[in-house]
């Protein structure tokens, strides 16, 4: 009766599962819980055995079968990788094995045997939890169709011992609460279904709230607050590594936004960005500091290699052709950079960097200059 992982959890229950650590521990939890209820269900049967409502012989081959059966079943949880055994279809086998087992005893379990319907009550609400609802109505129905064959044959060789209008009554509750069971458990894994979509969207829609909290809508590049974080994780990480930063200005910007619109503008901010970002260092980090302004870091580096990396961007920024500007235009940029000193905080070294940009444009601009 241990329901395999919903199908809902994979997205593709007929191909090979990929059962990660995590859902094969929540497998063999589900196969102790039944594997206590089937310790549980055959003693009471053997107490039915001492009371003398149930003949030992049947008793006892149905208790090793359904012991070599529980037990088959965790290799096939623990080894379904290798089987590449669906859950659906591992669901389907073991509660057919407990479909089985529950109108075995039935059949053996004398007087008390309308006390085990309960169990398969229980074998299909296990079960329906971990298949398509669609699934689990043939399931049930399956179950009906094993119990009103085996009420038949009993009360046709033993009118007597089992009255054909006491089966029937019993039938009945069966049948009503089997699809009862069936239709309740399939309205909750429809609910289960949706909550799964609800915490997928929810989900994403803090990864966007997360992006945009970090990243620049319009460059994509960095934002001045995650700047900021990465700064003091910088400063945290280590006090005596060499490190630099820059400020970065696009020149002339204002006269590009007055000559040809900010779409215009926009798009050359976007180009610098991209531009910029592909001469970057893997630890790099270039943001969006205001307006037309942007700041470097550069973990690890000294100045001449911080300046070989800005002598890239200007490269590139040089080579830029951006739509609605004439070619005549170049776009340029002017640079500060400084070195952080040891245990100096980084805004100070964005503040002499800021005085070496300063330097940069009042020298003609489409310079770097060094603090």
């Amino acid at each position: 009766m241990t329901p395999a992982p919903s199908s809902t959890d994979s997205t593709d229950s007929t191909a090979a599962p990929a059962y990660p650590a995590l859902m094969l521990r929540r497998m063999r939890n589900y196969w102790i819980a039944t594997a206590m209820l089937y310790v549980a269900t055959m003693g009471l049967l053997a107490a039915q055995v001492g009371a003398g409502y149930t003949p030992r012989g049947p008793a006892l081959v149905l208790s090793i079968i359904a012991a070599c059966g529980t037990l088959a079943f965790y290799a096939l949880i623990h080894f379904s990788t290798r089987l590449k055994i669906a859950p659906d279809m591992l669901a389907a086998l073991q509660s057919l094995f407990a479909i089985g087992c529950v109108i075995a005893g039935y059949a053996i379990a004398g007087p008390l045997r309308a006390s085990l319907l309960s169990m398969l009550v229980v074998a299909i609400a296990f079960c329906t939890f971990a298949m398509h609802p669609r699934r689990a109505l043939l399931l049930a129905g399956a179950a009906l169709a094993g119990m009103a064959g085996i009420i038949w044959y009993l009360q046709a060789i033993d009118p007597l011992g089992h009255p054909p209008a006491v089966e029937a009554m019993s039938f009945g509750y069966l049948a009503a609460a089997l699809l009862a069971t069936t239709l309740l458990a399939s309205e909750m894994t429809k609910l289960r279904r949706r909550m799964k979509a609800s915490r997928q969207e929810l989900l994403a829609a803090l990864d966007t709230i997360r992006t945009l909290a970090t990243v620049d809508e319009l460059t994509s590049l960095a934002n001045r607050r995650h700047m900021n974080e990465l700064l003091g994780a910088e400063e945290r990480r280590s006090a005596s590594f060499a490190s630099c930063v820059a400020l970065l200005d696009l020149d002339l910007f204002k006269e590009v936004n007055d000559q040809y619109g900010h779409a215009v503008g926009d798009a050359v901010l976007r180009g610098f960005a991209g531009a910029a970002h592909g001469a970057l260092r893997e630890r790099d980090t270039l943001a969006r500091w205001g307006g037309e302004e942007f700041l470097l870091l550069l973990p690890d580096a000294t100045p001449q290699a911080a300046r070989q990396v800005l002598e890239r961007i200007v490269t590139r920024v040089h080579a830029l052709q951006i739509d609605g500007v004439t070619p005549a235009r170049r776009i340029s940029f002017s640079a500060g950079l400084a070195e952080r000193r040891d245990g100096e905080p980084f805004m100070e070294a964005i503040s002499r960097a800021d005085k070496a940009l300063y330097r940069a444009k009042a020298a003609g601009r489409d310079r770097i200059e060094v603090a």
